[in-house]
This record gives C-alpha cells, sequence and structure tokens, in this order.
C-alpha cells in the first residue's frame, strides 16, 4: 500500500479505463487515505472515518470496471454486489447484513491462501514422503528372527530404492502411474440448511464438522493428482486457522472495501405505494451497517465502521436525493461521470491492454485466422456505436460489443472451417455491408443488445 500512490493508481487505472478523471482520482484519493490513517497514532487513528463515495454516471462509462481494476490493485478484501439484491429484513430475500459476512468470507480465504503459499515448499516436502511411502509401503516387521546384518542391508536397499523412486516423481516419471491414497472427505448434508442458519452469525458448519467428522475414501488416483491432494491436505494441517481468523477480521474491518453497485435500484420514490421492501426498506436496513455496527459472523464479530463503500448507479429514473437523507450523507464524496463520444470509443477499442480488437483477434488467432482492422473501418465502427446509442437506449461502451459480435458473426461461424493462415482483411466496405442494415432499421438496432 505504501507504494501505491494516488499518481500510481490514477495510471493503472488509465490501462483499463479510457476518460473518467474525477472518478479514477476519487479512488485513487480514498484508497491512499486507508494507508495514510494507519500512519497516525492509535488515538487519532480512531478518529477518522473513510470517505465513503457514491459514483452517478448512465450505464456503460466506466463505473464497475473501475471497481474491479481497483479490486486487483489492494490487496484487501473486497465485494462488489449489487443492492437490488437485498430485501428488508423480515422478508423473503437476503438481507444487508449478509455482504458482510460475504467479504469476511473473502477475508478469509485471501489470508488462508497466503498462509498456504508461505508453507507451500514444507506441504510439498511432507507431501512428497507420504506419496513415496505410497509407491514403496513400509516393509512389515517380521515376527521371526533376523540376523542383524541382512536387517540392515535389506533397510539400506529399501532406501536406495525409495531415492530412486524420489528421482523419478521429481522428474516426473511416474506421473501416470496410480495410487491409492485415503481422502477425507466433508459432509455436506444439510448444506442449504447450514447456509441459512450461518446468516444469522452462527458457524453452523464447524460445529457439524465436530460432530460428523470427515468420512475417509479409499481412491485410486494418478501420481501427479495425489500428489496434489496430499500438498493441499498437508498445508491445511501447517496454517494456524485461528491466527487466520483474527487477521481476516482486521483486514475485513480496517481496510474492507464494498463496491455497491446499482444503488439507484434501492432509491425511493414518493408515488410507490404498499410495502417497499426492496427500496426504503433496504435503505433503512443499510444506513447502519455505513454508519457503523457490529455484525455477528461465523468466524467472530465483524465492525463496519471502517469499512469503505463505495455506491454507484445510473440514475435514469431516480435522483440521488430520492435516498433517504440519511443514507445521502453516508456517501460525501460524489462524482459524475462522463458520457462515452466517438473519441473515447475510439481509444476504448485500441489503447486499453484488454483493448476489445485485441480481444477479437486473439479469439479468432486460436484457430489460425488472423483478422487486421483497418484505421477507417475502426472510425465506421465507432460512428455507428455512437448513433444506435443516440436513437435507441444509450448503454456507453457496451455497445461496441454487441456491434463487434454482429460485425465478426459470419467469420466466428465459418472460422474453424477456414484454412489455416488465412487473413481477414475488416475495412470501411466490410463494415458497412454488414451493419448498415441496423443503422437504418431502427426497429432491429433495439434488438442489438
Amino acid at each position: 500500500m505504501e507504494e501505491l500512490t494516488p499518481r500510481k493508481i490514477v495510471e493503472e487505472l488509465d490501462k483499463y479505463v479510457i476518460g473518467q478523471k474525477s472518478a479514477k482520482r476519487a479512488v485513487a484519493i480514498a484508497i491512499r487515505n486507508r494507508w495514510r490513517r494507519h500512519q497516525l497514532s492509535e488515538e487519532l487513528r480512531e478518529e477518522i472515518l473513510p470517505k465513503n463515495i457514491i459514483m452517478i454516471g448512465p450505464t456503460g462509462v466506466g463505473k464497475t470496471e473501475i471497481a474491479r481494476r481497483m479490486a486487483s490493485m489492494v490487496k484487501a478484501p473486497f465485494l462488489k454486489i449489487e443492492a437490488s439484491k437485498y430485501t428488508e429484513v423480515g422478508y423473503h430475500g437476503r438481507d444487508v447484513e449478509s455482504m458482510i459476512r460475504d467479504i469476511t468470507e473473502i477475508g478469509v480465504n485471501m489470508v488462508k491462501a497466503e498462509m498456504v503459499k508461505d508453507v507451500q515448499g514444507k506441504a510439498e516436502e511432507l507431501a512428497e514422503e507420504r506419496l513415496l511411502d505410497l509407491l514403496l509401503p513400509p516393509t512389515p516387521k517380521n515376527s521371526e528372527k533376523m540376523d542383524k546384518e541382512k536387517e540392515v542391508a535389506k533397510e539400506d536397499q529399501r532406501i536406495k530404492t525409495r531415492e530412486k523412486l524420489r528421482k523419478k516423481l521429481r522428474d516426473g516419471a511416474l506421473a501416470n502411474r496410480t495410487v491409492e491414497l485415503t481422502v477425507h472427505e466433508k459432509s455436506y448434508v444439510l448444506q442449504g440448511f447450514v447456509a441459512g442458519v450461518e446468516d444469522m452469525g452462527i458457524d453452523f458448519q464447524n460445529m457439524m464438522e465436530k460432530m460428523i467428522p470427515p468420512r475417509a475414501q479409499v481412491r485410486k488416483a494418478p501420481v501427479a493428482e495425489a500428489k496434489r491432494i496430499l500438498i493441499q491436505e498437508e498445508a491445511e494441517k501447517l496454517i494456524d486457522k485461528e491466527k487466520a481468523i483474527q487477521e481476516a477480521i482486521r483486514r475485513t474491518e480496517q481496510f474492507g472495501i464494498i463496491f455497491l453497485d446499482e444503488i439507484d435500484k434501492i432509491a425511493g420514490r414518493e408515488t410507490s405505494r404498499g410495502p417497499d421492501v426492496s427500496r426504503e426498506g433496504v435503505q433503512r436496513d443499510l444506513l447502519p451497517i455505513v454508519e457503523g455496527t457490529t455484525v455477528n459472523t461465523r468466524y467472530g464479530i465483524v465492525k463496519t465502521d471502517r469499512i469503505l463503500f463505495v455506491a454507484a448507479g445510473a440514475f435514469h429514473v431516480s435522483k440521488p436525493s430520492d435516498l433517504i437523507p440519511e443514507l445521502q450523507g453516508r456517501f460525501p464524496i460524489r462524482v459524475e461521470l462522463e458520457d462515452l463520444g466517438k473519441e473515447e470509443f475510439l481509444r476504448i477499442l485500441t489503447e486499453p491492454k484488454n483493448a476489445l480488437l485485441k480481444q477479437y483477434k486473439s479469439l479468432l488467432e486460436t484457430e489460425g485466422i488472423k483478422v487486421h482492422f483497418k484505421k477507417e473501418a475502426i472510425e465506421t465502427i465507432t460512428e455507428i456505436a455512437v448513433q444506435v446509442n443516440k436513437r435507441t437506449q444509450n448503454i456507453g461502451a457496451r455497445r461496441l460489443h454487441t456491434v463487434l459480435e454482429k460485425l465478426l458473426e459470419d467469420a466466428s461461424f465459418d472460422a474453424p472451417d477456414m484454412e489455416g493462415g488465412k487473413e481477414v482483411i475488416i475495412d470501411d466496405k466490410y463494415v458497412n455491408d454488414k451493419l448498415q442494415a441496423i443503422v437504418k432499421d431502427e426497429d432491429l438496432s433495439r434488438y442489438i443488445l
């Protein structure tokens, strides 16, 4: 986190997201403030709360992509969820507290994965010894007395054979040999019931595992697969699970980030009648989570007052002011994302590391087909995408996906039957022939999505 300066964060986001400078800067500052807070004295640190962000902008302009890339940069528990999936407490559906249980689970898995990586070497050594025992079982002790010299010679021979097997194992010469090993499988009985009970913060799965121990099962497996299973088992034994849980809860509380998408879908409307179980009711339930409360999880109590919330919504029908005032106040930083035009579409097609044209070229290259896009063809593609967005629903950069899919439909379908090394040239004429009907027929263009 120390090396992740706001400028570097923006530079990394620039590789994948075109434009939206103000949104990138706001996110970069919020992430950096997480690190700055932990450089302060403990007394002052407790006084500083995260400044939650709400991103406002039409669909397809980069809100979710900013969140995705932010998650890959910060080595902290990150959860992306849709606000519309929750219902008010007491009604059928997921309650908002489940998001804290979900991000805690992510934190635990993250810490465990790091601990497993740290003990990987030791786990591989132990797994190798167990695998050699399977390949060369220990010699059963003979009840009859054996000459000590013969016993020593026999043991020496066994050690030499074991070392030869070890060398072959490391060289991969035994990868296809089959061995019998005992695996312990967890019982998944009452799994649905367990998930429901754990939503109340009870570690019912752990209780069940103690009451019903894992079932031992003998199975045959190739050496390569057996090695993977044994490494996993040994790594699980080596890590301190209690320590992992404590560290995961600390990370979740101090560095956790929740991206709350589609928040506009829960904005209340004055015209609504009857029970509002998925709008204002959810806002009321969400308020204490964002303000700061404690939530029971299967791993223990988790405090939410230091978790950073980044909300996003298109707000086509509703407005940010339609959210209840208390919730609005918990998102002090507001960023408006801009509509994308032809210039941005051109850059989206060619500039990012995951540029759309690169993606489609790479997909067809797997069939031995080389696709070349002429400069004028790229400009025509962007013009058509802009036109269709204006005449029908504006779905932002997502329109480029649908236009390109239609453009390359024939090439994608026929690719397996084409000769390897064939080139497909996408020029202005090719684009017009494939897409002109869509531009002219407004009714048809509605179905492009």
